[in-house]
């Protein structure tokens, strides 16, 4: 009797022990009809022994288990096919015990005929969540990769600096609040700031995001330049977009301050005129995996940021050490035609699209240029010589054409495994990012790609971050995975295409103003130089009639310096000119200096505005001379101010 006793006593007190509570019902659950698929999203549940959610659909008579989300996540999704049709969801939340809260309530999804506008929100939306659900519960930062067994945790540094960039555009978009982004943002800089392993202030390539400790990239042990100058553009960007003087705000920007402050770039030039991509604690400069890079290539924004630093810059000459570095001592000039599309740096066809993406998602190369080129221009023109290949298919793959289009480095066919696809090196694989990542640059035929995309390969191409990461119609082959570095460029160039959100914040930050004046020490680029169409190498000067002529306030005025005239005291002797285009009254009085600065070979415009003009008094009807100076070239024109 007692024995039974005993064993009655501890199974009470196992009972009465045992988790019977229930998670809370998920809080903010919404459905988004789309074309063809829904979407059903909520807020994170905070129990620590929560195990998922269920998400129910309606069949006609009643909400039956539809599918289940492990805890990581807060959406789950569903291939319609079709549009017109609707849909009814209710979501629980359950918990390690089995335990099981009540179910929401209602939510309804229509699929339907798309605007662009839906299409771009879709689109990033789901490759945002590749950042905010498959990021790293303790270090805040991008994994590597994504596939379904989800077995691969490895934390990627440059992935993480697109990531940071996804989360801005995040807030921006209102896919999470402020407050939720710089929560985690404070996540992502502290464990930078005071766990991550870091190399004479340089981040390695893959570290671990529990212990901060390097996971080796091929030979490659310690500081990886080029991928921690992603991560200061994403952190620069962060810095100067969360200004809000909240806690978590103010301690991030503290911690950027301190990661960007401790990089030392100088150190990483190994007394040369560039820059080593890697060094290692192991085997110093001294080994094959590491090597001075020059553009062109994905590495622009190191040479930029190492230029930019304001505690540990190159200890050289900054324009030389550019020259030098990025620009190979100008073999990185390259002036080229494909496809009646002229290309003005690297060789070939440009090489894979990513060369157009990485340096720019802060970068804002619009409306400026350095020695070299306008990268916006070139940008543009490599997008649209890569979409002409695809066009013109000359291997004749399957698939290809004017909305099947995009050429980049991601997984590739079995037994490639990954590659930097290119005109040049070509096996049949088009990456979604490729085009979708052109966006600002191509956004007509980016936005036909992504339709096609969509609508032509569905679920075979569509997965729960959206558009997976590359596909081969000839070998009816689609990857299952995501690439941390695809999709950042998805999220973040797509958003500066739509409000420029990115690249205000970066090109905000004091330390970048410097690099977009040639005349300072660190100047790299020649400020206002509006030339946003296609370029052409002028060979002549022109100095054309102003337009419209008569005018009556505002007149513009166009003129083109040509490539074979000798610099007079620019120090880039044959590449530069001062150039000064004056308006000058009857009289041959001074009315108003235009230009008054160095330019590079190009077509320019500039505008003649009576409302601003240099003058104390008002400047009546009446003819008027402009005259422009460059070298020893000289040339005047009348034109007739009709107020």
């Amino acid at each position: 009797m007692k024995k039974i006793l005993y064993a009655l006593f501890f199974m009470s007190a196992a009972i009465l022990s045992q988790d019977i509570t229930p998670p809370a019902t998920p809080s903010g659950v919404k459905a988004i009809g789309y074309e063809l698929h829904s979407d059903v999203i909520w807020q994170y549940n905070l129990e620590p022994d929560l195990a998922g959610y269920k998400v129910y659909k309606f069949n006609g008579s009643s909400f039956v288990l539809s599918k289940t989300v492990k805890k990581n996540r807060s959406f789950s999704w569903e291939w319609i096919g079709a549009p017109g049709t609707t849909v009814r969801y209710k979501v629980s939340a359950y918990d390690n015990t089995g335990n099981e809260s009540p179910l929401s309530e209602e939510v309804t999804a229509a699929t339907h005929i798309m605007n662009d506008e839906e299409f771009l929100d879709m689109t990033q939306l789901a490759a945002f969540r590749y950042f905010w659900d498959w990021g790293d519960p303790t270090s805040g930062l991008a994994r590597e990769r994504w596939h379904p067994n989800e077995g691969d945790v490895t934390n990627t540094i440059g992935g993480s600096g697109f990531g940071i960039m996804a989360i801005i555009a995040g807030v921006h978009r209102q896919f999470i609040s402020r407050e939720q982004g710089a929560q985690r943002l404070l996540k992502i800089t502290t464990f930078l700031a005071t766990k991550a392993d870091r190399f004479h202030g340089a981040f390695s390539h893959w570290l671990n995001g529990t212990t901060g400790k390097v996971v080796n990239f091929g030979q490659q042990n310690g500081g990886d330049i080029v991928e921690t100058a992603f991560l200061i553009q994403g952190l620069l960007a962060a810095r100067q977009y969360f200004d809000n003087n909240t806690l978590e705000e103010v301690q991030s920007r503290n911690y950027i301050n301190q990661i960007w402050h401790e990089v030392d770039w100088n150190f990483y030039r190994n007394g040369t005129s560039g820059l080593y991509w890697n060094w290692s604690p192991t085997m110093g400069f001294n080994f094959n995996d590491t090597f001075v890079f020059h553009g062109w290539n994905e590495t622009q924004i190191a040479y930029l940021l190492a230029v930019a630093s304001p505690t540990k810059a190159p200890n050289i000459n900054m324009q030389n050490f550019y020259r030098s570095g990025w620009g190979n001592n100008s073999k990185i000039t390259n002036y080229r035609v494909r496809y009646d599309i002229p290309l003005y740096v690297g060789s070939s066809y440009g090489g894979p699209l990513f060369f157009t993406h990485y340096s720019y998602l802060g970068f804002d190369p619009r409306n400026k240029r350095d020695l070299y080129t306008n990268y916006f221009v070139h940008n543009k023109n490599q997008s649209l010589v890569n979409r002409a290949y695809c066009i013109d298919n000359p291997k004749k793959f399957a698939g290809y054409g004017e909305d099947c289009w995009g050429l980049t480095a991601s997984y590739s066919i079995p037994g490639v495994g990954y590659s930097a696809h290119a005109p040049e090196n070509d096996n049949g694989t088009i990456a979604p990012t490729a085009a979708l990542s052109s966006m600002p640059y191509t956004p007509k035929e980016s936005l036909a790609a992504l339709k096609h995309f969509y609508r032509t390969y569905g679920v075979n191409l569509w997965g729960d971050f959206g558009f997976k990461d590359a596909f081969n119609v000839t070998r009816n082959w689609y990857s299952d995975g995501y690439l941390a570095i695809d999709q950042g460029p998805i999220v973040g160039m797509i958003e500066n295409y739509r409000s420029e959100i990115l690249w205000k914040s970066f090109m905000s930050a004091p330390e970048i103003a410097p690099l977009l004046d040639f005349s300072s020490g660190k100047g790299l680029f020649f400020p206002d130089t509006k030339v946003e169409e296609e370029e052409t190498i002028p060979n002549e000067f022109k100095l054309e009639q102003n337009y419209p002529n008569p005018f009556n306030s505002e007149t513009t005025i166009k003129y083109t310096i040509p490539s074979n005239l000798s610099a007079d005291k620019a120090g880039v002797k044959g590449e530069t000119a001062k150039v000064t285009l004056k308006v000058y009254d009857v009289l041959g009085r001074d009315v108003a200096t235009l230009v008054d600065e160095y330019k590079l070979a190009g077509t320019y415009k500039a505008t003649f505005d009576t409302r601003h003009a240099e003058l104390s008094r008002s400047i009546p009807s009446g003819i008027y001379f402009y005259r422009i100076s460059a070298g020893d070239y000289t040339a005047v024109r009348k034109m007739i101010l009709l107020k």
